[in-house]
């Protein structure tokens, strides 16, 4: 990093990468596989990057990260999401390196412990703290999409929440089973791709103009279709209670209207 980049300040600088990648889905995967190629305390974090990675190449695949100049452009919304996550990422990134300036926001400080001390429930408090953000600050955008990407949309954020409760409240989101949460929640492992996965709900095409939700539902992955709706479904409101209380934004509960994610 030149030394430009540090006077400017880590959250400027961030801005900076994030919006030179901005139009290069394949240089914005790049951005995000380069946060986790580093090592604490003698191990590698890279095994973390397994989930974040195969979901972008999943979007960068449907073609939801694709330019707004291209022929087919990509979804707005997503990109934007997506973008909030990247910048989060880089920020914490610069200042963990001793790049000036403080965390502009609460996902990059949650991106710093997770640098300090490495663990799976760091982790989902990062990554989900950069979501949410990116959900909230971008509802705006929800208008331009068709209403059956719009269901997914709470169906990709619902199942984040519900992985990191696996390790967080294994019992609020396995019962009995809470035995299970850290093998099905750690992020390392495959495991984890049942929650953290949309390749076995959605077509890997975008827009999805032709198509209803009870026609992809149909298609579903059957024991994706469990979870969804024998277990997850019936914890919704507890879900979004907890993951409001655990990362510190109350604004999480307007995403969700008694059983039912908005």
């Amino acid at each position: 990093m030149s030394s430009r980049g540090v006077s400017a300040g880590a959250a400027h600088r961030a801005e900076e990468l994030v919006a030179v990648a901005r139009d290069d889905p394949a240089r914005r995967l790049r951005l995000a596989a380069q946060f986790y190629d580093r090592r604490v305390a003698t191990r590698s974090i890279r095994p973390y990057r397994r989930a974040e990675i195969a979901f972008m190449r999943w979007q960068i695949q449907r073609g939801l990260l694709a330019s707004a100049s291209a022929a087919t452009p990509g979804s707005p919304w997503w990109r934007a999401v997506n973008e909030s996550l990247l910048r989060d990422t880089v920020e914490a990134d610069l200042l963990s390196k001793g790049a000036s300036g403080e965390p502009s926001t609460t996902a990059v400080r949650h991106w710093l412990a997770f640098l300090w001390r490495p663990a799976p429930e760091a982790w989902y408090r990062a990554h989900n703290a950069s979501i949410v953000a990116g959900y909230l600050n971008n509802r705006g955008l929800v208008a331009l999409e068709t209403p059956l990407e719009r269901f997914f949309m709470d169906v990709a954020l619902l199942r984040v929440l519900y992985a990191h409760s696996l390790l967080r409240r294994p019992k609020l989101a396995l019962g009995r089973l809470a035995v299970l949460g850290a093998l099905l929640g750690d992020p390392r492992r495959r495991a984890a791709d049942l929650f953290l996965s949309l390749q076995n709900v959605l077509p890997d095409r975008y827009p999805l103009e032709d198509l209803t939700i009870e026609t992809v539902l149909a298609q579903e992955n059957r024991l994706a279709r469990i979870f969804d709706y024998g277990i997850i479904s019936t914890r919704i409101e507890l879900l979004y209670r907890y993951a409001a209380a655990d990362l510190d934004e109350p604004r999480i509960s307007a995403l969700c209207t008694g059983q039912c994610p908005v």
